[in-house]
């Protein structure tokens, strides 16, 4: 018989206050679903440049053990991320929306000792270290925080590059106005 069909499924509470402290060492599964605005994310709000009330990110949880040759089943966790969020275009330096539609897949461990033995070359699934009280939240948003571009832009001719971040024309005359360095050296073989 398989364990999920012998464990309970929990229902997790779409209330950013629940996501705070979820038993993952309960041995139940949990599946759920919501939305969180960027208010509700605080290092998100502090990347964002703008926030318009429909930012945020539609989020589903499903946890369910998973056979594992020769050992004891592991309890995998996925987590899907769907949003929106306004960051500075790098290129023009004005409002860029970002939109986000991630999935991952996390083994759930309870040590550190684990989560460093756990092979690295798998690429599937990472592991995460959970406990009782466990920050569900919390991990939501270091998940929209690791998806977020490097340098955030508008597509390709969607924005002309401001001015500020090249500098101004007038550095380029001066530049080409220079000696070359090599007829100072031809000059020294004359001589």
């Amino acid at each position: 018989m398989n364990r999920n069909q012998v464990l309970p499924q929990v229902e997790l509470s779409a209330e950013p206050s629940a996501l705070k402290r979820v038993d993952f060492c309960a041995p139940q599964s949990y599946k759920g679903a919501g939305f969180l605005s960027i208010a509700e994310l605080p290092r998100l709000a502090e990347e964002a440049s703008t926030i318009n009330p429909s930012d945020g990110f539609n989020w589903s949880v499903q946890t369910y053990f998973e056979d594992s040759p020769g050992s004891e089943p592991r309890q995998i966790l996925e987590l899907g991320l769907n949003g929106r969020l306004h960051l500075v275009c790098q290129r023009c330096l004005q409002d860029c929306a970002v939109d986000l539609d991630e999935k991952r897949r996390f083994i759930l461990v309870l040590t550190d000792i684990e989560a460093d033995e756990y092979p690295i070359e798998d690429e599937e699934q990472e592991p995460l270290v959970v406990n009782q009280h466990f920050n569900l939240l919390e991990t939501i948003e270091d998940e929209v925080l690791l998806s977020l571009p490097l340098i955030p832009k508008h597509p390709d001719g969607f924005c002309e590059p401001h001015p500020s971040t090249f500098g101004d024309e007038g550095d380029e005359e001066v530049s080409n106005e220079r000696e070359n360095p090599f007829n100072i050296l031809k000059n020294m073989k004359k001589n």
